[in-house]
């Protein structure tokens, strides 16, 4: 698996398009400086990195959780340079519980920093707006991060020209990042992917997965 360690390094392993990856590699890391992303974790397993950002309207959580519009937010990014990857023939079972335990993973490696950064005391709320490949695809998305305690809170059904412009503007970048990472798993309905807005309360973070362990978890 290719990973990029820090944001100074450059891909270490093979590509189906190397020259692809390597101007995408420099692109990813101007924007993530830009939009203050950082890695919060140096776990080789690890696929999130994290940004600190606010709330654009109030968030109410099943758990009782409430963060108001302008309140801080832990929202989440796929780091895709370690993400496990797709089999050229498709989602495997292997594949599957490869990403369960990164998954995992993941979010007891970002208990741990939450825990140890007094300064984000006040982030309540962990966040993130997952891809998916279809909107009809959307609900078993929900459903499979919902086993990590994620809900969904539903978007406005219409969005603002700029919104459907962004929106594009990341579908193409997904499908130039899978086209250089695994050609083989690049597909048609790539530049129609929705997002799935999922949120867990810190809360639930911690009393899950601040000592996961993967026969705690089953993961």
């Amino acid at each position: 698996m290719a990973v990029w360690d820090s944001a100074e390094r450059k891909p270490r392993a093979p590509y189906s398009h190397p020259w692809l990856a390597q101007a995408l590699f420099a692109f990813d890391v101007r924007q993530r400086r830009r939009q203050a992303v950082f890695e919060y974790s140096r776990n080789p397993a690890c696929i999130f990195r994290l940004d600190i950002s606010r709330a654009r309207r109030l968030l109410v959580l099943r758990d009782g959780t409430r963060v108001g519009a302008g309140g801080r937010l832990a929202r989440l990014h796929f780091w895709n340079e370690q993400i496990p990857p797709l089999p050229e023939d498709g989602a495997t079972i292997g594949w599957a519980r490869r990403m369960q335990r990164a998954i995992a993973i993941s979010l007891n490696e970002l208990a741990r920093y939450l825990a140890e950064q007094p300064d984000l005391a006040d982030v309540a709320i962990v966040c993130a707006d997952v891809p998916s490949a279809t909107r009809s695809q959307s609900g078993q998305l929900a459903r499979i991060m919902a086993y990590y305690g994620f809900e969904t809170i539903a978007e406005p059904e219409h969005l603002s020209f700029g919104e459907r412009l962004h929106r594009l503007g990341e579908n193409i970048l997904i499908s130039l990042i899978v086209l250089a990472h695994n050609a083989g798993a690049l597909r048609s309905d790539t530049l129609l992917r929705v997002r799935v807005p999922i949120y867990l309360s810190r809360r639930v973070l911690e009393k899950d997965f601040a000592d996961w362990t993967s026969q705690s978890f089953g993961a």
